[in-house]
């Protein structure tokens, strides 16, 4: 975890890492793992997509920034050259397919293809976000499955190993012929809730639909065992829903609502109407990745919402800020996390 600026709403400043604020697993002897490692054959390279969020990984660990050389041609060629030697080593390439996906996950693949091609010992891809995650299976005829696809592209570039933070569903990690470490950002964002003045018996999470139950059944365990609530949904197309009543109470409560992303935000947005006009006294909204396509902004600042809390995973654009946004950072988790995969140390104990 963190430490944020004072103030928490609006664009927030760069976080300040420091061991004060980390968790008990991720005091241990980081200064000194990052001294006794200095000529480690451990190198991580950051692609275009979120610069700011390697930069703060490679902050944790005590590394730099490989230097690689990342350029568009002018009819939109990726070209990616690395600055230095990777022979034998052990890379980490962080690289979201956030929004532009494909423009981004074909710098991947590049990147990946740059690396195997320079004999690097182990290639890992660590995609904070995961894009086309969500076209896990066919609902009908005649559909694709995009994310088995993006699967094999990446382990056919040449990566030997995935990380991959807070997947849509926990089947996606099968689609890989690659071992796939799974990074759950729950933690993060229990430690900001747990540093607020909320009465852990007015807490309920909620469910903004029927499939995220696991995930907000899971978030409420850790959140002192608090209650559960379910908002039933009808979806009739992709990107638009409706809601349709709650299984659960919530009257005179702080409802927290957990997803895993926040698209066009009209799934949470009508929920959190159905929580008020179901007498819920406050409501969160609490998600990993803040897509935030069209019109998500002006629907979560319309009111319905006391905060919504996102991770970095995804960089949010200046335009996009609105006051009741806190943005939580995951370098430290996923700096943690690459130093396990690295030592070949346990990375399910850090949940």
């Amino acid at each position: 975890r963190c430490e944020l600026s004072e103030s928490l709403n609006g664009k927030p400043c760069v976080p300040i890492l420091n061991d004060g604020m980390l968790s008990k697993f991720l005091q241990s002897q980081r200064l000194e793992n990052s001294v006794n490692r200095a000529n480690t054959r451990l190198k991580i390279f950051s692609g275009t997509a979120n610069p700011t969020l390697s930069q703060e990984i490679a902050w944790y660990m005590g590394l730099n920034l490989g230097e690689i050389n990342i350029k568009r041609f002018a009819d939109g060629e990726i070209y990616v050259q690395l600055q230095e030697s990777v022979r034998g080593c052990d890379v980490y390439l962080v690289q979201p397919t956030c929004p532009p996906a494909n423009e981004n996950l074909m710098e991947l693949l590049v990147m990946i293809d740059a690396c195997r091609r320079a004999s690097a010992k182990n290639i890992t891809a660590v995609i904070p976000y995961f894009g086309y995650a969500r076209a896990d299976r066919k609902t009908q005829g005649r559909e694709s499955i995009a994310a088995k696809l993006v699967a094999n592209l990446i382990t056919e570039a040449g990566a030997d190993r995935v990380l991959a933070c807070d997947l849509h569903s926990g089947q996606s990690m099968g689609y890989f012929d690659i071992p796939v470490d799974h990074v759950y950002c729950q933690p993060v964002i229990l430690d900001y809730l747990a540093s607020k003045t909320i009465s852990f018996n007015d807490l309920v999470v909620v469910s903004p639909d029927v499939g995220g139950v696991a995930r907000a059944r899971a978030f409420a365990k850790k959140l002192s065992d608090a209650p559960l609530a379910i908002v039933d949904k009808r979806r009739h197309g992709h990107n638009v829903a409706e809601v349709m009543n709650l299984i659960g109470d919530v009257k005179g409560k702080v409802a927290v609502m957990v997803d895993d992303m926040i698209d066009t935000a009209g799934t949470i947005t009508k929920g959190a109407a159905l929580l008020h006009e179901e007498g819920a006294r406050e409501v969160y909204a609490c998600s990993t990745h803040a897509v935030f396509s069209p019109p998500a902004i002006e629907r979560l600042s319309s009111g319905l919402f006391q905060e919504v809390i996102v991770t970095n995973t995804i960089p949010i654009m200046d335009k996009n800020y609105f006051p009741q946004l806190t943005v939580l950072s995951v370098a430290n988790l996923m700096g943690e996390t690459i130093w396990r995969v690295h030592d070949d140390c346990s990375v399910s104990s850090i949940f």
